[in-house]
């Protein structure tokens, strides 16, 4: 696994990079197809103390996006908990890759018995997005801060739902594979989820 370290506001001495890499190097031993791992670490101009460093580490495993973060008074705290988030993170994909490949499994098996086709199961890739509502340009451009692209692929609510889990976003845009529209799953403030979809 390769993992980059970045730093935004703060300084990283040699000790704090070799901290920062003997947590976080373990994560590979979990998921041999972790590839990549980009921590940042930035320091926040925050009047709570407790969360000034903040920790962020983004995994790259066979084309599946894998996000964490954590804040904290130090840098050692800060990745002492996103190495945690990230274990439980990874613990996730790996048992969801568990479980489709046994439903993989299972259609190849019928398939063989019938003359079904067999299951294809493709990796999609996680996605971020950010909504805001019409505004006067100038304003706009002052509040949009990031700008991200992703290539949609057609995936259903429940996959949707679990790749917002797995990037620790609140909400997550998709493309419907049962009504071939953009939706939307969110995270309710009172428990479950919620579902946008377009009006026709």
């Amino acid at each position: 696994m390769e993992l980059v370290i970045q730093s935004r506001n703060v300084d990283l001495d040699e000790s704090a990079r070799t901290y920062i890499e003997r947590k976080l190097s373990r994560l590979a031993r979990h998921l041999p197809s972790l590839r990549e791992a980009v921590v940042e670490i930035t320091r926040e101009s925050v009047r709570d103390q407790q969360g000034r460093v903040v920790a962020q580490v983004t995994m790259d495993v066979n084309g599946t996006v894998l996000r964490g973060e954590e804040r904290a008074a130090t840098v050692r705290a800060a990745v002492d908990a996103l190495a945690d988030v990230a274990d439980r993170r990874l613990a996730r994909y790996k048992g969801r890759a568990y479980r489709t490949e046994q439903a993989r499994r299972a259609a190849r098996r019928a398939a063989q018995g019938s003359s079904a086709t067999g299951l294809s199961i493709e990796q999609e890739t996680s996605t971020e997005a950010t909504s805001e509502g019409v505004e006067e340009e100038g304003e706009l451009e002052e509040r949009l801060v990031r700008v991200k692209q992703f290539a949609a692929k057609p995936m259903t609510t429940e996959d949707a739902i679990e790749r917002m889990e797995l990037v620790g976003h609140d909400f997550f845009l998709f493309l419907n594979s049962a009504s071939g529209q953009f939706n939307v799953v969110y995270r309710r403030r009172s428990g479950g989820y919620g579902l946008l979809q377009p009006q026709v």
